[in-house]
């Protein structure tokens, strides 16, 4: 099977944001175990909190993929606000990654996208602004809120990162379409 552009990023959000869904058990049970809140918990002062670095995470994903579809943005279920929101925001932007049509992200390899990062407008082709742009964003986010959990104790390694610990017999990830 050859990699096309939505093979090389769409089932790679929906798996770690699985992972995420995972994790977020573990999170809220230390909580409630330990009484250290962690849904406000940051790395230091002036970064996103834990939970916003989970829907920036979310939002970054529905942000690579929107304009790749020519599609507006989705307002998603779920928020910031507690366990239960962050649940059901990345339950939302699974099930809205899951519909993306794959012919539809492939053919958009070319089109010219053009987003704001902070005070520039950085314009790239499609599968840059996907595997350049959007996709290590992701992962920044991603991984913070993952070292957030780490910082403040809570029991999460990289097999609760990454799932590879769930294949036996070498990592693929799961085709969506």
């Amino acid at each position: 099977m050859s990699t096309t552009l939505y093979s090389a990023f769409v089932p790679v959000f929906i798996h770690y944001l699985q992972q995420l869904h995972s994790t977020l058990a573990v999170a809220e049970n230390h909580e409630r175990r330990t009484g250290r809140a962690l849904i406000g918990a940051a790395l230091a002062e002036g970064m996103f909190p834990f939970a916003q670095q989970v829907t920036t995470a979310c939002g970054f994903t529905v942000r690579a993929v929107c304009p790749l579809l020519g599609a507006d943005l989705p307002v998603l279920a779920g928020g910031d606000q507690d366990w239960n929101a962050l649940r059901l925001r990345i339950q939302a932007t699974v099930s809205f990654l899951e519909q993306v049509p794959a012919d539809k992200i492939n053919a958009a390899e070319e089109r010219q996208i053009v987003t704001t990062a902070g005070l520039v407008s950085p314009v790239f082709s499609g599968s840059d602004y996907a595997l350049s742009y959007a996709l290590p964003n992701f992962f920044f986010h991603l991984v913070t809120a993952h070292s957030i959990l780490r910082s403040h104790g809570v029991p999460v390694g990289k097999e609760d990162f990454d799932g590879y610990h769930q294949y036996q017999a070498g990592f693929s990830f799961p085709q969506t379409k």
